[in-house]
């Protein structure tokens, strides 16, 4: 886990090397004054020695003038050495969320998921860029110091580095908690903002249901819980921070009366005395800058542990090496013995499934919820994958096609309707990225939406608000379908693709969508079975399989399942 956050320096290495090296001259730059401060002391005043006072007083100008310079590039290039690599994790974190399988997203809330790409890499960063700095320079003032001192006077020395090392015995001992404490607060961080996307994602179901105080309420206790984990976190914060400050006051008593008692026994010069206490207040700004950092690496680490387990996770559902290319594919889809359940399910969704669907058919699935109608639309392109079994498309198992090649070769027009906060030609382009403007507008006529749109101020720059809420549900389910005949695929998957219009709006899109469908290998999942019957072959789906078959007409005749259905909703 370290060796991969490591990894990340390798991209912005010229930088983190300057970045290291003005933080080492400005911490031995920082070490000069308190000798320059030793010899005022012990030479150049009792001697009024005035052209040392000037000569060495402008060189430590001088000197700090230029740890001014090497100040400026550690706070600003480290930081921005910092945000770079976060930006790469960031990158790399979004990278890996769009592999991940169906299955992670249906376990895992969307405000914990944003909370891994926002909030976490933030502290990463600062943990990234501050670490090592603070390290480095805390060593060498530190190694520094240690040598200085020892060479003015041994025992002195020791007795300091002696409670220097119960200082970092006690940070090591409080470490654990901390970091314990700190994941506690990563974990009600998430709860927080998965509380917060949720509520706010459907405040207009909340304000319908007036059940703003319930909101609130639920709020409220999610709230309470992130207070207390972040009250636990500050308490043992505060054991922390108050005891290496005891231990540090203990350090400047000593420093007074032992450094006194060698001064009255003429062990040491005044000067050297001076020198001491500066030293002292050198060592313990490292010692500082080090628990701050012990606490910014709490913080950043169980971040990272969070990213980094996130990375690790395999998608079950990649494409083999050496994959197979779906090209100008004929569209034939056969089920072979196909079972397959969710894993949160204990029974089979699909059971012993055979199907086969002719190049450039229309092949309709109806029957009650929960008899697997859309799983099968989201098997054929491997939103998951069989249990057991086997689906081919032009006789080859789709595991054995490149899956991006795969799923390029299939539209799916799904029953829950997604619009990105954009325009509304942002949305339809997502079925071809690179495609014209005029594509578009051809795609959005073939959608009947095109006159609609033009009646809007903006047209097709008009913007759709979070989750297309500026537009009806046949607008939306509209623009989804124009996103298909822009992507122009061989294989359609059409999942109640007409749900969410109205009679009249379903008429005008339905010769449209049979337009496409014409010489397309077609999936029609049908809730509304009046949209079907010119379907080559109807197949009705019950807990047992496939219980019916043939088209609109055969069924009607054979007076079964289906055509109570279908009289049942001609009557309503």
């Amino acid at each position: 886990m370290l060796r991969k956050f490591i990894t990340y320096y390798k991209n912005h290495k010229l930088l983190f090397y300057l970045d290291t090296l003005a933080a080492i001259t400005m911490s031995g730059l920082t070490l000069l004054f308190p000798d320059f401060l030793g010899n005022f002391v012990d030479d150049y005043i009792p001697n009024q020695d005035y052209d040392s006072v000037y000569l060495y007083g402008s060189i430590l100008a001088i000197l700090y003038l230029v740890r001014m310079g090497c100040s400026f590039f550690v706070n600003y290039y480290g930081h921005v050495m910092g945000t770079r690599i976060e930006r790469d994790m960031r990158i790399d974190l979004f990278k890996k969320i769009q592999t991940l399988d169906s299955d992670y997203f249906d376990d895992h809330k969307t405000g914990s998921i944003m909370t891994h790409i926002v909030g976490h890499l933030r502290d990463i960063s600062e943990m990234a860029h501050h670490t090592p700095e603070n390290i480095i320079v805390s060593s060498i003032m530190l190694i520094g110091s240690f040598i200085i001192l020892i060479k003015i006077h041994i025992s002195f020395t020791l007795v300091i580095f002696i409670l220097i090392f119960l200082l970092v015995l006690f940070s090591a001992f409080r470490r654990k908690k901390m970091m314990a404490a700190s994941r506690k607060t990563r974990a009600t961080h998430e709860e927080i903002n998965s509380e917060v996307e949720n509520s706010i994602g459907g405040i207009r179901l909340t304000k319908a249901f007036t059940n703003e105080e319930f909101e609130v309420e639920k709020f409220t206790k999610v709230t309470k819980i992130y207070q207390l984990s972040f009250s636990d976190f500050y308490k043992q914060m505060g054991i922390f921070s108050s005891g290496t400050g005891l231990i540090i006051d203990l350090l400047y008593v000593v420093v007074l009366v032992y450094g006194a008692l060698l001064v009255i026994g003429a062990e040491i010069t005044l000067g050297d005395y001076t020198r001491f206490f500066f030293y002292l207040t050198f060592l313990i700004q490292p010692i500082r800058t080090l628990i701050m950092t012990i606490e910014q690496v709490q913080k950043g680490w169980s971040g990272y542990e969070k990213f980094y387990s996130i990375l690790e996770i395999k998608p079950k559902i990649t494409s083999k090496q050496n994959p197979k290319f779906l090209d100008n594919p004929t569209g034939l889809i056969e089920f072979q013995n196909v079972n397959f359940q969710y894993e949160s399910s204990r029974n089979d969704v699909l059971h012993n499934f055979n199907l086969t669907v002719q190049p450039g058919k229309k092949v309709a699935l109806v029957g009650e919820t929960g008899v697997g109608k859309s799983t099968i639309s989201k098997l054929i392109p491997r939103f998951y994958d069989v249990n057991t079994g086997d689906i081919l498309i032009d006789g080859i198992n789709v595991k054995d096609y490149d899956i991006y090649s795969l799923r390029s070769n299939i539209g799916h027009v799904q029953q829950d309707v997604y619009i990105f906060y954009g325009s509304i030609k942002d949305n339809i382009l997502y079925g071809r990225p690179e495609a014209t403007l005029e594509d578009v507008i051809d795609a959005a006529k073939k959608a009947n939406i095109h006159k609609f749109i033009m009646t809007l101020d903006d047209g097709y720059e008009t913007l759709v608000g979070e989750r297309g809420v500026k537009l009806s549900g046949g607008q939306k389910q509209r623009v989804s379908i124009a996103r298909v005949f822009l992507k122009n695929p061989p294989v359609l998957i059409l999942d109640e693709a007409t749900s969410s219009l109205d009679n009249v709006t379903e008429k005008l899109i339905q010769k449209a969508l049979d337009n496409l469908s014409d010489g397309r290998t077609t999936l029609v999942i049908a809730h509304r079975l009046s949209t079907i019957s010119n379907a080559d072959e109807i197949l009705v789906l019950t807990e047992n399989g496939i219980t019916e078959r043939g088209t609109h007409k055969e069924l009607i005749n054979s007076n079964g399942y289906y055509a109570k259905l279908y009289n049942a909703s001609i009557e309503i």
